[in-house]
């Protein structure tokens, strides 16, 4: 088996990282009429698709409950949604759009494609293909990541018993990266 480039892995992992927080920094400064972009993103989806349950969106837009319920709360108390048990199980609440919520998205209609427009200008059609396979790629890896991570960790704190298994020789760190690593 072929060792793995590690320049060029600390390089993809210390660039994506960065991404991410970049973006997420940029995402977050952004507010339309007093609602985060994420906020628009809800609207979007119930104007397509109708009523939504509060879990399901958090699910589809991969936002936690707490992130769900504060975006929802603003977009609430700005009437620009409403929420509803749903007959039959009132348990579950549904978020629904109000005239003064499709008015709103109406009027910034235009920011979700320039937001896609600003992030990928400059890419020609083989390059946006060859980066949606690459992040198909790392959203099928990051599938148990975490619980896989927090093995390693497990692992990693038990004491070696002397006799009592195979033992790994440790991994070099390397040291003279260009690239913070974990």
């Amino acid at each position: 088996m072929q060792e793995p480039d590690w320049e060029r892995l600390e390089e993809a992992d210390w660039l994506f990282r960065k991404m991410v927080r970049r973006f997420v920094k940029e995402r977050d400064r952004i507010s339309v009429e007093g609602i985060a972009l994420p906020g628009m993103m809800i609207l979007h989806k119930i104007i397509r698709e109708g009523e939504q349950r509060l879990s399901d969106l958090a699910e589809q837009l991969d936002l936690t409950s707490g992130a769900i319920t504060a975006l929802c709360d603003k977009l609430d108390a700005a009437g620009f949604t409403v929420r509803r048990r749903k007959e039959g199980d009132r348990r579950t609440v549904l978020l629904g759009i109000t005239d003064k919520g499709r008015e709103m998205f109406e009027r910034h209609r235009d920011v979700g494609s320039a937001c896609i427009t600003l992030l990928f200008e400059g890419f020609g059609a083989e390059e946006l293909n060859s980066q949606a396979r690459a992040f198909e790629k790392v959203i099928i890896n990051l599938d148990g990541f975490s619980e896989a991570v927090m093995e390693i960790a497990k692992r990693n704190a038990e004491p070696l018993t002397p006799g009592g298994g195979t033992e790994q020789k440790p991994k070099s760190v390397t040291t003279q990266s260009r690239y913070l690593t974990y």
